[in-house]
């Protein structure tokens, strides 16, 4: 017996275990299929899994093939009457060619700025073909955040043309852990996407953000990793409504040393930063320059959309998500290693999906339809979820809900789960409910300042409306306890994520991920045989967009 297959046995027999209501209608959800799944995607075979580049048709054929085996129909894009395997998805893509050539420069003396290492600067997503800037103007603006219903504007009274903005990453109540903004958990204004919509808004030519480790939630290799690569975008009829002409990260070394030099105090400003009454601070005699030139075009990316039609209702759907994509081919890490092979993120939640949409063409065919969407780009703005969510398949009016599964733990069993972020809605009651008959409890994101709840792909579900959550592996391991799995989620953190070393290890038991998909299989089959709407809680700002289509669930 291997070893993979003992743990399946075990996994099993845990399971039968923890979960006597459901023994009899538990789904077989193989941790020895999780693992080679796992395995074969997140190889250097599949370079990557970037869009728009061979590990993409790799990726895209082997889901397909996958799906095919597994016993689900085709659900995407219409062609000659029939359903196809996919749903095209136009991109903007954008490469810097060459080395761009960056500096800093304060009062007169310049500082040549190396790209990944003191900065990290995006290609741009404005379609332009070229980026010049000489000698902007530099401005900090706090956060960067204009929040009317908060009464909170750190651009009043500035002038934005032709400058540069400086701005810190999160939201300003993250240190005080109270504020207007939540207190430790990250609203959208804290996300990186956030800032530089809000630049594009405020007519900035661009804007840098500074990096710090704490209320980034990860390390400046991951922000260079993310950064300095290929860069894409929705096609937009306006993409300088969205983007700034530069986008870029700063090193938090070098802000410190910038305002230093121009005779400022960043921890000072930033303490200022946190309070209402912040106005925008001139770095009297510092610019930024930057010359470089863009390979920008449209490319087609693929989402991938598996189905299992409804007998009775079918035009209503449950869906479960997850992304295919990850970083390719980028910068070699310490050991010369150039594959960012994503097997945590997300070949976990793709094999996760493959493995449910198994479990549910062998059982009896549900009343509503299940859709299986693995999404494309979401490593670069949740773009392959937003772009079905604004051209959905199936109307989102008639989607009874999403699970989305991201970055799944592939070790052992959890006595609990969470989900991303700490939206209250009707499904993660259900969800809570189900998952008890496992012996799992539900545990509240124990790091909502992560913002993790705009960084998954139920999130452009969410914003429509659309009842959505993000589920997330338990932090209290059956072995271990909490302190092993924080202190491995930490490791991972530090030296894996988004770097080439998330690669599939042997060590992975899988037992973990083989008894918590038993679980949302069961949640998403009793959602698909129900004829309930679960919706957000009242005060949720999400409730309104679901009330909209009411009438469509009539």
């Amino acid at each position: 017996m291997s070893r993979l297959l003992a743990v399946s046995v075990l996994t099993a027999s845990i399971g039968l275990a923890l979960a006597p209501a459901h023994a009899a209608n538990a789904p077989d959800i193989s941790a020895q299929r999780l693992s080679q799944i796992v395995r074969t995607l997140s190889s250097d075979e599949f370079e990557g899994r970037a869009p728009a580049t061979a590990g993409e048709t790799k990726t895209v054929d082997f889901i397909v093939s996958q799906m095919k085996a597994a016993g689900l129909e085709p659900g995407g894009d219409m062609k000659d009457g029939k359903r196809g395997w996919t749903q095209a998805v136009p991109l903007l893509r954008s490469d810097i060619t060459g080395t761009p050539q960056l500096s800093l420069a304060v009062g007169g003396k310049p500082q040549v700025l190396t790209q990944g290492e003191q900065v990290a600067v995006r290609a741009a997503l404005t379609g332009a073909k070229s980026v010049s800037i000489e000698n902007a103007p530099l401005v900090f603006l706090g956060y960067g955040v204009k929040a009317p219903e908060r009464n909170w504007d750190d651009y009043a009274g500035v002038d934005t043309k032709g400058k540069i903005g400086v701005v810190l990453i999160n939201d300003p109540d993250f240190e005080a852990g109270q504020g207007d903004f939540g207190g430790k958990a990250m609203t959208y204004y804290g996300r990186w996407t956030y800032k530089f919509e809000e630049a594009a808004r405020q007519g900035l030519a661009g804007l840098l953000i500074v990096h710090e480790t704490e209320p980034a939630s990860y390390g400046w290799n991951t922000v260079k990793n993310s950064n300095t690569n290929t860069m894409f975008d929705v096609v937009r009829d306006n993409p300088s409504g969205s983007h700034p002409q530069l986008e870029g990260w700063m090193q938090r070394d070098v802000a410190v040393d910038l305002f230093k030099r121009a005779g400022l105090d960043f921890d000072a400003l930033k303490k200022q930063a946190q309070t209402r009454g912040f106005k925008p601070v001139e770095i009297k005699g510092a610019t930024f320059s930057a010359k470089y030139d863009v390979d920008s075009q449209v490319i087609t990316s693929q989402n991938v959309v598996g189905r299992l039609t409804g007998k009775k209702r079918a035009d209503e759907t449950v869906i479960y998500s997850g992304h295919w994509d990850h970083l390719g081919i980028g910068q070699p890490d310490a050991k010369g290693d150039r594959i960012y092979n994503g097997a945590v993120d997300n070949a976990t939640g793709i094999a996760a999906m493959i493995e449910l949409g198994r479990a549910f063409a062998k059982a009896p065919r549900t009343d509503r339809s299940i859709v299986f969407l693995a999404v494309t780009a979401e490593e670069k703005g949740l773009l392959g979820s937003e772009y079905y969510a604004s051209k959905p398949v199936y109307p989102l009016g008639k989607t009874v809900g999403v699970i989305n599964m991201d970055a799944l733990d592939p070790n052992g069993l959890a006595k609990n789960f969470t989900i991303s972020g700490s939206a209250k809605l009707d499904l993660l009651d259900r969800l809570t409910g189900t998952a008890k008959t496992f012996g799992l409890a539900y545990s509240p994101d124990p790091h909502p300042e992560a913002g993790y709840f705009f960084r998954s792909d139920h999130f452009p579900f969410a914003k429509r409306g659309v009842p959505a959550i993000s589920y997330g592996s338990g932090n209290d391991w059956v072995d271990g306890g909490v302190a092993a799995a924080e202190a491995d989620q930490a490791k991972y953190t530090e030296e894996r994520y988004h770097q080439p070393a998330d690669q599939w290890e042997a060590s992975w038991t899988f037992a973990g991920m083989a008894h918590d998909l038993g679980m949302l299989y069961t949640l998403g089959r009793d959602l698909a045989n129900s004829n309930d709407w679960p919706n957000w809680s009242q005060d949720s700002e999400f409730r309104g967009a679901r009330d909209q289509t009411a009438a469509d669930r009539r």
